[in-house]
């Protein structure tokens, strides 16, 4: 089993992109990975905005990036690239954090004019980190997410398909789940 590291770099707690991030963690997990979330939200602002790589919490989460097999980057595009909270944290990670690492970026957003966030913004700096593999990513619109009164996703079909293949591709880069021999 992989540990895959889901991060959403949203800086809102009612946040589709977490949501939507949270959604696909169901899939990770029902295909044998250990998923382990993470809302960049929830570092505290003072320890990324002060860039305090010594914070505890900025720590943890430079341990969770090296513990992880393979990282799921989530965000919401805002003015044509991904959050600040996301561009915070990972400007807070050593240089090669993603050494030897399977990466899907996704994206969330209102309109179809910020898809290119995700190659132009997003990638680039993943690839900088060194990550060993960038699956094709995906960029969701806002309207194609509905979250239900009790916190249940429900993605339009045409995305809910497209989210699967990409999910397809980058359970594919991480490779077979082992499988473990009974022991004699």
């Amino acid at each position: 089993m992989a540990t895959v590291l889901s991060v959403s770099g949203s800086p809102s707690v009612s946040s589709r992109t977490a949501r939507l991030l949270r959604h696909l963690d169901a899939s990770l997990t029902a295909h044998g990975h250990e998923v382990v979330p993470l809302d960049v939200r929830t570092i505290p602002a003072d320890a990324l905005l002060g860039a305090d790589f010594t914070h505890p919490a900025i720590v943890e989460a430079a341990a969770l990036f090296e513990r992880a097999d393979g990282v799921v980057i989530g965000t919401p595009v805002y003015k044509a690239a991904y959050s600040g909270v996301l561009k915070a944290l990972l400007d807070l990670l050593p240089q090669y954090a993603l050494t030897g690492k399977t990466v899907l970026p996704l994206a969330t957003g209102g309109s179809t004019a910020h898809v290119l966030a995700l190659d132009y913004a997003l990638r680039p700096v993943l690839s900088s980190m060194g990550a060993r593999h960038i699956v094709p990513g995906w960029f969701t619109l806002d309207k194609d997410i509905t979250v239900a009164e009790d916190g249940r996703v429900t993605v339009a079909p045409a995305t809910a398909e497209a989210l699967g293949q990409v999910v397809d591709q980058f359970l594919t880069a991480l490779g077979p789940v082992p499988v473990l021999a009974a022991a004699s």
